[in-house]
């Protein structure tokens, strides 16, 4: 089973890290060397006061640091500047701490850049964890060359349809195919289950990216990811109930800091119509349809392909999930009627392997099964990798 990153033995990840500890209360600062030193085998100095002058935080501390540490509760509105300097700068993680449970607090601390809100008294297991999600966060921020990632966006032409699914798996095949840096969002609001079936927790979502628009960059960007297991990187929707409006221009922005940043953008945009925006229509985006042979799915579909199929479009390819060609309804000569279009990929139908992901985070490409290899081929298809062969059944007797 696939899994987010876990943290073992924080000493083989982070032995390496340069650290700074900031703060002008003795005791608070003696408490976050302490459990520091516990958790990796690094530099760290200690600062015994916040630089006087925040015009020059780039000369006093330079880019020595991996990670600096800042202690809020000396000064709260100065550290808050602090942190926003250290960020906006570029010249290091930032991990906040403080005595003080304070949610409002938290989001202030986030907007101004700082990846980690850590509670005194400090926990070693949450210390060496933090530290090991700095250390990849930072290594998330990509270089001020422009990627110029490839979008590609799964949409449902009916609820149900399986195009989270398909997504997840795709996502972490193209990962893994291509060994690319490849970004998964879940724009499937109100509720998206991407995080949910590729078993990961996410502290921030996609409506902390929405919300903070207006400053929305790479380094923001790169501390509202979670990695998974296999290399793939994820915003993830809500854990909680989210509002439905989403504002064009905040969709736009976030598409295009995530295809500067990454090779491959891979969006589950549920039936999100309204995705239909000026990074949709580039000429090197595709849009997978996903639909099932269905009287309503049809419908739909073909309502979607006379949409999307204007002009400067995207490239659009339909995608039949659940397909069971000895169990059809529908005949594929209709299928081909009511879509208008030739059909690109037939994902075979595995209702057993879909609930064990569902329940458990076991990925439907972690197995070797006709339904891993069609959504393998799919993603092999965008990265230039030559197809999977069919593989030869077996003459038998017994069928």
């Amino acid at each position: 089973m696939s899994t987010a990153i876990q943290i073992h033995d924080p000493l083989i990840s982070t032995s390496n890290l340069s650290i700074a500890v900031i703060s002008p209360d003795e005791q608070r600062r003696n408490a976050a060397t302490s459990v520091l030193g516990e958790c990796q085998n690094g530099s760290i100095r200690e600062f015994i006061s916040y630089p006087p002058d925040l015009h020059n935080v780039s000369r006093m501390l330079g880019n020595n640091f991996d990670v600096i540490f800042i202690d809020l509760d000396s000064d709260p509105e100065y550290a808050l500047d602090l942190v926003e300097s250290i960020c906006t700068l570029g010249l290091a993680t930032a991990i906040v701490y403080s005595a003080q449970a304070d949610p409002d607090l938290l989001v202030r601390c986030m907007r101004a850049g700082a990846r980690e809100y850590l509670m005194l008294p400090f926990d070693r297991e949450e210390m060496a964890e933090a530290l090991v999600r700095a250390l990849v966060l930072r290594s998330v921020v990509r270089p001020s060359k422009k990627t110029n990632g490839r979008l590609l966006v799964f949409l449902s032409a009916k609820g149900g349809s399986g195009a989270t699914t398909l997504a997840c798996n795709y996502a972490v095949s193209l990962a893994q195919q291509s060994r690319q840096r490849t970004l998964l969002i879940d724009l499937n609001l109100p509720l998206g289950d991407a995080a949910i079936n590729l078993g990961i927790k996410t502290e921030y979502s996609i409506v902390t990216a929405f919300q903070n628009s207006s400053r929305l960059d790479s380094h923001f960007l790169s501390g509202l990811l979670v990695q998974h297991g296999s290399g793939l990187f994820v915003l993830a929707a809500p854990s909680e109930l989210a509002p439905t409006f989403v504002s064009a221009d905040a969709v736009d922005k976030l598409l295009e800091v995530a295809c500067r940043d990454f090779d491959y953008v891979v969006v589950d945009a549920g039936s999100r119509l309204d995705l239909q925006r000026k990074h949709l229509f580039d000429e090197s985006a595709i849009v997978y349809l996903v639909t099932q042979v269905g009287i309503p799915e049809l419908r739909n579909s073909h309502r979607l392909i006379t949409q999307l199929s204007a002009a400067g479009s995207p490239k659009l390819e339909i995608v039949i999930n659940r397909f069971d060609p000895y169990n059809m309804e529908i005949d594929e000569a209709h299928i081909a009627k009511a879509l208008n279009r030739p059909v690109a990929w037939k994902i075979p139908n595995n209702y057993a392997a879909v609930r064990r992901m569902q329940n458990t985070a076991t990925l439907l490409t972690d197995e070797d099964s006709q339904i891993s290899r069609a959504i393998q081929r799919m993603s092999r298809s965008v990265c230039g990798k030559p197809d999977i062969p069919e593989k030869k059944k077996k003459f038998s007797f017994f069928g």
